[in-house]
């Protein structure tokens, strides 16, 4: 049998001996690429404010990170497994710092996109790496209890971004929160080489290239699509990124059946099991993403939280998938996974439905409930997905495991953020116009409001401070007419700046209820598809094929003697 390096090694039935330690730094390196995106949200009205940003270009800032991240992951992941995966997750945590560094001196909206993107092909790297190392350094027996720690770092770090960030924001600009990554992928970078061990696969067969980068281009074009149509209209960019979706998809499947040992076998998707895994990872964060995109808009805007308060108030959330992922510890190998994860996708359904209530009266209380259930959803569900996933991979495609599960969640989420957040701009303009239907208004201030809850408030502020600016002018006219004059249009102006913010926050409440609802359906009819995939009991359908070669993790100086 031929060793895959010149190292001690120790065979996988004797399991590392720091693979706690090891899996620390897995979390950590996860925990900042899903940060990246959760603690933009709020960093991005100051980013706004300082560079100028159009709606186009802040829209790329959160998306230029989104493109190369789901699109190189595959065939990235399949070069981890050739040649090393401890490598691709050094080699992403220096790229991710890199770009973090480019976006704290960035200076324009070209140069902080550049920065994303670079942080993308870091973030592409690092985490199929981290899934495909934590499944090669832990036995079969201990794998699903790290996989369900895996993603209970996934849950808290959705949370945790928006906190950070909000803090950091109280004292420092925007570029902090590109800068606070850098310290964070350091530490996790050392500790790598000291507690991760080596690992690749146990063959040395050609990387199938071609449909490495057929994937390539089905995935970007796909991802590029879902954010240019919904967001910026069906025109002749996005028609054709559908267009190359398409194409790629339809060749990069017939590749794939015809090629001896294919980057990924998409025979696998006759599976049931792996089918209804891929599905519910991607309905779940679908629901997910386009939730949190909504609701940290709703605490901002409606209820007037600043960042921070706002971060704070999404810890529900996170305390709840870490109970989630306990609970579905300890009832999925008792049940199996079909019936955690539809409970928690029906849990999910049921935190969506309970958002259906959010008026213009409701408070952050309301959205306590949902929150809380929605966090048990996550946890509840996603772990076992996870596992499922990762077990259908022998162990020389880990990295290409890895590489599935989170195309499949990236997926999910910019669907979320596309189509929800698309349904919900539609929703917010539609109401808006209904609610100031006849009122004095301008009507380019109006048109100005219906674009986003932000720019409606922004337009109730402005003729706010004008309505306050007449009665200064009437407070000291020596012209007692000409003083009731000003005081008569500064009291109509008021009024219409009350009405407007009263409007815009009971619009955008109505568009998050809409919203939530079409999004309650569809988690609601994916449950019910992925019931029916998803084969019964606690045992996979069918092992996969063992290598020729099994796979071996080498120990050296990090495995005590």
């Amino acid at each position: 049998m031929r060793l895959v390096m010149n190292e001690p090694v120790e065979r996988m039935d004797r399991p590392y001996a720091r693979r706690w330690w090891a899996l620390l730094v897995l979390c950590l390196s996860l925990l900042i690429i899903v940060m990246a995106n959760t603690a933009l949200t709020v960093a991005a009205p100051d980013m706004t404010r300082d560079l100028g940003l159009s709606s186009s270009d802040l829209q790329w800032v959160i998306d230029g990170y989104t493109v190369p991240y789901a699109a190189l992951m595959l065939l990235l992941g399949a070069i981890g497994d050739k040649y090393s995966r401890r490598g691709a997750l050094v080699l992403g945590l220096l790229v991710f710092g890199g770009g973090a560094v480019f976006g704290y001196l960035a200076d324009s909206a070209a140069t902080v996109i550049a920065a994303r993107a670079v942080m993308g092909v870091g973030a592409a790297l690092i985490m199929p790496a981290t899934l495909s190392l934590l499944a090669a350094t832990f036995p079969r027996a201990e794998r699903a209890k790290a996989i369900t720690l895996w993603t209970a770092t996934a849950g808290l770090a959705i949370a945790a971004g928006p906190v950070v960030a909000g803090a950091l924001l109280k004292n420092h600009g925007w570029a902090s929160t590109f800068l606070i990554n850098v310290p964070v992928a350091a530490v996790a970078l050392v500790a790598a080489f000291v507690l991760v061990p080596p690992s690749k696969a146990g063959h040395h067969d050609r990387i199938d290239y071609v449909g490495g980068l057929l994937s390539v281009v089905w995935t970007g074009a796909l991802v590029y699509m879902i954010i240019q149509g919904p967001h910026f209209g069906w025109d002749a960019k996005a028609i054709t990124a559908a267009v190359v979706a398409g194409a790629g998809l339809t060749a990069f499947v017939l590749w794939e059946l015809r090629h001896p040992r294919p980057i990924l076998d998409v025979r696998r998707f006759a599976h049931r099991r792996f089918a209804g895994a891929n599905l519910a990872v991607a309905l779940f964060f679908l629901a997910v993403f386009g939730a949190f995109y909504y609701l940290t808009q709703h605490l901002q805007f409606v209820l007037g939280y600043d960042a921070l308060a706002t971060g704070v108030r999404m810890l529900p959330l996170a305390g709840a998938v870490f109970a989630g992922s306990a609970l579905t510890g300890y009832l999925t190998p008792r049940v199996g996974m079909k019936w955690t994860v539809s409970a928690g996708m029906v849990g999910g359904t049921t935190a969506l439905a309970l958002l259906t209530r959010i008026d213009a009266g409701s408070s952050y209380g309301d959205l306590v409930a949902p929150l809380i259930i929605l966090g048990l959803a996550i946890g509840l569900a996603l772990s076992p997905c996870t596992d499922a996933i990762m077990g259908s991979f022998p162990e020389s495609e880990l990295g290409v495991g890895g590489a599935v599960n989170d195309t499949s969640l990236e997926l999910g989420g910019s669907l979320g953020i596309a189509i929800l957040g698309s349904l919900l701009a539609t929703s917010y303009s539609d109401h808006l116009s209904d609610a100031t239907a006849g009122s004095r208004l301008p009507a380019s201030a109006l048109a100005t409001a219906q674009d986003s809850v932000g720019a409606g408030y922004a337009v109730a502020q402005g003729i706010g401070d004008k309505a306050r600016q007449l009665a200064a002018q009437a407070a000291h006219a020596s012209d007692p007419q000409q003083a009731g004059q000003l005081k008569a249009q500064a009291g109509q102006l008021a009024e219409g700046a009350r009405q407007m913010k009263d409007a815009v926050g009971s619009a955008f409440a109505d568009a998050v209820a809409h919203t939530s609802l079409v999004g309650a359906v569809v988690l609601g009819v994916g449950t019910l598809a992925v019931a029916l995939l998803l084969p019964r009991g606690t045992a996979p359908e069918a092992e996969p094929a063992e290598d020729e070669e099994k796979e071996l993790v080498g120990s050296g100086a990090n495995q005590p003697g």
